[in-house]
């Protein structure tokens, strides 16, 4: 059998409450949401850090971002770090990536360059859009548009905007890809529904009066919370008494690149109806509210880490339910290793999710841990404040966050999903919330967190555990490209370390 095609589409800043599908109504997403009908729906799927081009390094590389190299915004990938996109064209695909990137350590918008392993002649990141824009078009863009009256005064059309760009490219990549014998990859990603909510005016006004249920969070009076938080929502300024915000334009935004995201689905379906893998997901989420916080920051409340993510197999692919929900935490971490894993390829040991194809046949592991970090927001100036290293995990219903420099935290989501009530403290979850801290402990060290250090252990509510000042050797695992790693004292080559997702070598 051929090998399969695979199209990846994100978006930005959408996290799974911004999705029908997952549970929230009115939010007009419905060609995502008859995705996930024709699909397999995560319900509990994170991002590795709910900052942009962290998560992307994680989501591209399969790799966690302090590794990647992208710890903050506008910090590059790794010189020896491999993406998707090389991977799977050394495998004799043909790899395209249209749209936003963020990966470079340049800017927002990229350098317009395209790195290894993709198709140039389809690459479009920020920076080709600005080139096609004229100086009066580009203020436009970024500062002109902040009501529905701006967006009908200046008669925006989804021609406008980079996301229609985009679905513009990605349908002649599919035209063309059909006619060619190689297998495809194909990622699209939008900016959408990311600030500044660029959308035609008729999709914001259908929210002018929409009220979005921030939930139980938008009470949130950060007690017994880190003080760091406190400030950020001093900050923000933002408090809501009837718990719920009304913003037209993210939402109309919102519904806008759903369109567009219809619209490759329609061209995927048309030129590569067979044996076409699709995977829906997003960077992170968006808190606009919650816990009285603005954006996203060194936090990991489900607003902004929990992420849609949904697979549409081919139809002939039998071993898999159409509109089956999967319980099994996943995380960005997880996709390559699944993609390689269809496709036939080696998934290499440096890789630190699992493929995913048992559990989308319906093998569930409900209590199987995901992990998220978070370093700093980005590298220019100190928006929220700054460095917060915070190392976190959720398992089979509770999250710890390890903040450290500051109070640490444990929601139980099963009774507390806005995660109001910080339980670090709690005499009840002693035993649950220690064994968390060692699955946290375990893989900061399996994995090499440049950033581990005995303090992680030192914790206040921490008794007895025997801190890790002589630990083993950890040579870097194989990634399928670099030459052997050689012992510092024997100057002959490791065996290497597979890196194992829950924790353990």
């Amino acid at each position: 059998m051929s090998k399969p095609n695979f199209i990846v589409i994100m978006t930005d800043s959408q996290g799974a409450n911004q999705v029908g599908a997952y549970g929230t109504p009115g939010l007009g997403t419905k060609r995502i949401d008859a995705l996930a009908d024709r699909g397999v729906r995560f319900e509990r799927a994170y991002t590795t850090t709910p900052i942009c081009s962290p998560a992307r390094a994680g989501l591209f590389t399969g790799i966690s971002p302090h590794l990647a190299g992208p710890w903050g915004n506008h910090l590059p990938l790794g010189a020896n770090i491999k993406t998707m996109g090389r991977r799977f064209t050394d495998a004799g695909y043909h790899a395209a990536y249209i749209g936003k990137w963020h990966l470079d350590g340049h800017d927002y918008f990229g350098t317009g360059i395209c790195p290894e392993g993709w198709d140039p002649d389809y690459w479009f990141d920020g920076k080709k859009y600005l080139d096609e824009l004229s100086e009066d078009e580009i203020e436009l863009w970024r500062g002109g548009l902040q009501t529905i009256e701006d967006l009908e005064r200046h008669a925006v059309d989804d021609a406008f905007t980079w996301a229609h760009r985009n679905g513009d490219r990605a349908e002649q990549f599919l035209q063309e890809a059909a006619k060619g014998d190689a297998p495809f990859l194909l990622v699209v990603s939008y900016d959408e529904p990311h600030h500044p909510f660029t959308c035609p005016p008729e999709y914001a006004r259908e929210f002018a009066e929409y009220r979005f249920p921030l939930g139980p969070q938008a009470h949130d009076t950060l007690e017994g919370k880190p003080d760091y938080q406190r400030e950020w929502a001093e900050a923000s300024g933002f408090h809501f008494e009837d718990g719920y915000i009304t913003l037209p334009l993210l939402f109309g935004c919102n519904a806008f690149v759903d369109s567009e995201i219809g619209r490759v689905l329609d061209a995927a379906d048309r030129y590569a109806p067979e044996n076409t893998w699709i995977i829906y997901t997003s960077d992170h989420g968006e808190i606009f509210g919650g816990h009285g916080l603005i954006g996203k920051g060194p936090a990991l409340y489900d607003e902004i880490t929990r992420v849609p993510l949904i697979v549409r197999p081919p139809a002939e692919y039998e071993d898999v339910a159409p509109g089956s929900v999967i319980q099994t935490p996943a995380s960005h971490l997880d996709i390559l290793p699944t993609m390689l894993a269809l496709a036939g390829l080696d998934v290499p040991p440096i890789l630190e999710g699992e493929d995913l194809l048992k559990i989308l046949s319906g093998d569930e592991r409900p209590d199987r841990p995901v992990f998220m970090e978070y370093n700093r927001f980005e590298v220019e100036h100190d928006s929220f404040g700054g460095f917060f290293p915070i190392r976190g995990v959720y398992r089979d219903g509770l999250k710890l966050y390890i903040n450290l420099f500051s109070t640490d935290e444990l929601y139980d989501l099963g009774n507390d999903p806005g995660e109001v009530q910080n339980l670090i403290d709690d005499p009840g979850y002693n035993k649950e919330r220690d064994r968390l801290h060692d699955l946290v402990l375990e893989r900061m060290y399996t994995v090499r967190d440049p950033f581990r250090s005995p303090y992680w252990e030192r914790r206040p509510w921490r008794k007895g555990r025997t801190l890790t000042w002589m630990g083993k050797y950890r040579p870097r695992p194989d990634d399928g490209y670099a030459p052997p790693f050689y012992d510092y004292d024997t100057g002959r080559p490791t065996k290497g370390v597979k890196v194992e997702f829950g924790g353990e070598e």
